[in-house]
C-alpha cells in the first residue's frame, strides 16, 4: 500500500520522492555548478509536486555522472558552494533531501559521500561509501561507519550507496542501529537490474524494514543507466516502481509506524530479532554467540576465502586506474 503514490497521505506517512536523475556528463568547474542548480530546480519541481513529498532522494553521482574523474576540481567538500547550495535548497522548499556528491579526500582518493540533510538545511547524516563498486570505481573505502539519523514524521533513517546494498550486512547494520527506512542511492546501469530488485526486497524483509532505491537514468553517450526507482515494504513487497523516464519523481507513502510494529509483534520471520536470540523457544532468551567464522575473522583482520589465491582481480587495473596506496 503506497497511498495511490502519495496522493493520500496518511498522518503516520511519510512520502518519498525518488528522482530518477538524468545522467549529466562533466568536464569541468562550471558543469558542475549547473548541475547542482538543476539538483535545486529538482528540488523546486518535487515541492510542486501533486504528491506532499517529504524527503527527496536523488541518485549516486547526481552532480558528477559516471565518468569516474577524481580530479580535484570537480570534487566537493562537506562545507564547500554545492553543499551550501543544497543546505539553501531543502530550507526554501521546506524538504528533507538525501544528496550525492563525491567528496575531496587530502589522504587519498575522494570519498563518495551521500548526505541527507533536513527541511532547515541541516546535515543529519554524513556518510562515505563502505563498499566502492571495486574493480570499476576509484574512490577511497568510506571511515564513517554506518550512521543513521532520526528523519521526518517518525522514521529512522539509513543509507546504502550503490554496491553497498549488495552486501547484507549493510543493511543489517543500518536496521540493528534503529534505522526503519533504509535509503539506496546508485549509479547501475541496467545488466543490475535484476540484483537490484533482489536486494531491495531481501533488505527489506530480512531486517523488518522499508527500502527506498533510486539510481541515475538516461545516457551520457558511453554509459546507460537504469532508473528503476523503487520502495519495497517490510514483508518484501515492491509497492512503488518506476521505469527508465530520465528526470521523472516517483512517488510513494512510507509508514515507519508499520514497521516498528513488526518488529516489536512479529513472532515467525522476526529474523533482526531471532538473529541474536537463537532458538528462544528451546533455551531461554536464545543463544547469544556469533556462530559464523567470517564475522570473527573480519573481527580480527584474518578474513580469507578458500579460494583466495585464484581471485583475478584485486586492483583497478583492468579499467586502468593506477597502483593502489598501501593500506
Amino acid at each position: 500500500m503506497n497511498g495511490l503514490g502519495g496522493l493520500n497521505k496518511t498522518p503516520n506517512g511519510v512520502v518519498v520522492g525518488l528522482v530518477q536523475l538524468d545522467l549529466p556528463t562533466i568536464h569541468s568547474k562550471e558543469d558542475l555548478q549547473q548541475q547542482t542548480q538543476k539538483v535545486c530546480d529538482m528540488m523546486e519541481k518535487a515541492k510542486q509536486f501533486i504528491a506532499p513529498i517529504d524527503l527527496v532522494v536523488f541518485p549516486e553521482y547526481m552532480l558528477h555522472g559516471l565518468s569516474m574523474d577524481t580530479s580535484k576540481e570537480l570534487m566537493c567538500s562537506v562545507d564547500g558552494p554545492e553543499v551550501q547550495q543544497l543546505q539553501e535548497s531543502c530550507r526554501r522548499t521546506n524538504q528533507w533531501a538525501c544528496f550525492s556528491i563525491m567528496e575531496v579526500n587530502p589522504d587519498g582518493n575522494p570519498y563518495n559521500t551521500g548526505l541527507i540533510i533536513d527541511n532547515h538545511g541541516v546535515i543529519q547524516l554524513h556518510y562515505r561509501k563502505l563498499h566502492p563498486w571495486v574493480p570499476a570505481e576509484p574512490w577511497e573505502p568510506g571511515d564513517t561507519g554506518l550512521p543513521v539519523c532520526e528523519g521526518p514524521n517518525g522514521s529512522v533513517l539509513g543509507l546504502a550507496i550503490c554496491h553497498d546494498g549488495m552486501f547484507p550486512e549493510v543493511s543489517r547494520e543500518l536496521a540493528y542501529k534503529g534505522a526503519n527506512v533504509i535509503l539506496r542511492t546508485a549509479g547501475y546501469t541496467p545488466p543490475i537490474q535484476q540484483s537490484w530488485e533482489i536486494t531491495n526486497r531481501a533488505n527489506a524483509f530480512t531486517n523488518l524494514a522499508f527500502t527506498a532505491s533510486v539510481a541515475m537514468c538516461g545516457t551520457d553517450g558511453v554509459n546507460d543507466s537504469m532508473g528503476d526507482a523503487m520502495i519495497v515494504d517490510f514483508e518484501g513487497t515492491v509497492t512503488t516502481q518506476g521505469g527508465n523516464r530520465a528526470d521523472e519523481i516517483i512517488t510513494g507513502e512510507i509508514r515507519p509506524d508499520l514497521a516498528q510494529e513488526a518488529r516489536v509483534h512479529w513472532g515467525v520471520e522476526n529474523n533482526i530479532y531471532q538473529l541474536g536470540h537463537r532458538g528462544y523457544v528451546a533455551v531461554e532468551q536464545g543463544v547469544t554467540d556469533a556462530p559464523y567464522t567470517y564475522m570473527n575473522d573480519l573481527k580480527n583482520g584474518t578474513y580469507r576465502l578458500p579460494w583466495e589465491n585464484d581471485v583475478q582481480h584485486t586492483d583497478g587495473s583492468r579499467y586502468s586506474f593506477p597502483s593502489p596506496r598501501s593500506y
